[in-house]
């Protein structure tokens, strides 16, 4: 049985290609998806599919609901997402998938460091588990499927 996992979290690091790398290494039966990771593509993707917009708000409205088609679309064939709270980035898009995974039943691992702690705390009370590493997020995967 093959699992689907959305990827919620930054896009700008590469944690997404280490969860997939060590998951295909332990023949994991998992398949990923996630936001579209062009960050140019995903803020031009409205403009592309509409035409130029009359200014930057219009631009980013009309990006946001793409962006926001996709997520709901590859977040509702998902079987369960893992949603990543990095250090470096802000977290609102995170926040936000986390909290919409939740709000439809979807099980959810939240990645974050110890330091985001209290920061998350109501949000980690909600999800399913919560870790501080992509490792211990893989070992949960495979726990699934034991």
């Amino acid at each position: 049985m093959r699992l689907t996992v959305y990827l919620a979290g930054e896009i700008h690091s590469t944690w997404r290609d280490e969860i997939k790398k060590k998951s295909l290494a332990l023949d994991l039966p998992f398949d990923f998806v996630g936001p579209m990771e062009n960050h140019d593509r995903s803020d031009n993707i409205g403009e592309e599919i509409l035409g130029e917009q009359p200014g930057a708000v219009y631009k980013d409205a009309a990006a946001s609901n793409f962006n926001n088609l996709r997520t709901s679309v590859l977040m509702h064939k998902a079987d369960l997402v893992i949603a990543l709270f990095g250090e470096q980035y802000k977290q609102w898009n995170t926040a936000m998938d986390a909290s919409a995974a939740l709000a439809v039943g979807k099980p959810v691992i939240i990645i974050r460091p110890e330091k985001l702690h209290h920061p998350l705390k109501e949000l980690s009370a909600k999800a399913n588990a919560t870790v501080e590493t992509c490792d211990q997020a893989i070992k949960a995967l495979a726990y699934i499927v034991e």
